[in-house]
């Protein structure tokens, strides 16, 4: 019981220390992002959740099965900019691996962000402990590095505890009006999906920007010793593992 309640203590402290990380980057005039990958997709003339109003007698027809097709999956991976209320989704056609994370992050850097932030002194993520930007992953951080070489800033990093996906912002601002977007539509081709991601738009503002990416990103991906020492990586005090800060060489 001792050990639960320590557990949930630290999730309580990661949960505000996120909230401080955020204030402080916009504070500084810095971006902070939430990442995440939306629920893969059938592609093809498959069944879609929710309802839509479509004249009586003239249902839209799909596929009486949910096999995957020709088309496979598509895998969109999202980067919501907090502070700008924007979002830019990449719907990769290949595997949902970190490496494909972070060249989502470097799309919606070059597409969105350069000319927004062209005074940044750091990036500040905020994603999930697990998936494609685990906090346990080699290769995220590895390209992370690769991309905070390339920017020439600090990329800091807060993990959400395990249990509080709910709670990464993404998921609520930008993926849910994604779905409600494109309920009850059949997701029938590549283009259909990219199109139906960048036309959300909400009251509040929202505007979200949307890509194919057909590059291939290969799986289970080793990555030696000797490249994660060199990762010129800071940890911070608290939950060292949750947040880090990788620096440029």
């Amino acid at each position: 019981m001792g050990l639960q309640l320590r557990g949930y203590a630290s999730m309580g402290l990661q949960m505000r220390g996120y909230a401080a990380a955020v204030a402080e980057q916009h504070a500084a005039g810095n971006p902070a992002i939430s990442v995440d990958t939306k629920k893969k997709e059938l592609v093809g003339n498959s069944k879609n959740g929710g309802r839509e109003w479509q004249p009586e007698g003239e249902p839209v027809k799909v596929d009486s099965h949910d096999f995957m097709g020709d088309l496979g999956r598509a895998s969109p991976y999202g980067v919501y900019d907090i502070g700008d209320n924007s979002g830019w989704v990449s719907v990769g056609i290949s595997a949902d691996t970190a490496e494909f994370a972070v060249a989502t992050v470097g799309r919606w850097w070059h597409a969105m962000a350069v000319e927004r932030y062209r005074a940044a002194s750091q990036l500040l993520i905020t994603a999930d402990w697990g998936g494609s930007n685990g906090n346990r992953l080699r290769l995220w951080k590895l390209e992370l590095q690769k991309f905070s070489d390339q920017l020439h800033i600090p990329i800091k990093v807060c993990h959400l505890p395990p249990g509080t996906s709910k709670w990464n912002k993404i998921e609520h601002r930008m993926f849910s009006h994604i779905s409600l977007n494109w309920r009850g539509k059949p997701l029938e081709s590549y283009r259909t999906i990219v199109e139906l991601i960048g036309a959300t738009k909400t009251q509040h503002g929202l505007t979200v920007r949307c890509e194919l990416d057909s590059n291939t990103y290969a799986r289970d991906r080793v990555i030696p010793d000797a490249d994660m020492n060199g990762i010129n990586i800071v940890r911070d005090e608290f939950h060292g593992e949750w947040n880090y800060t990788i620096r440029p060489h």
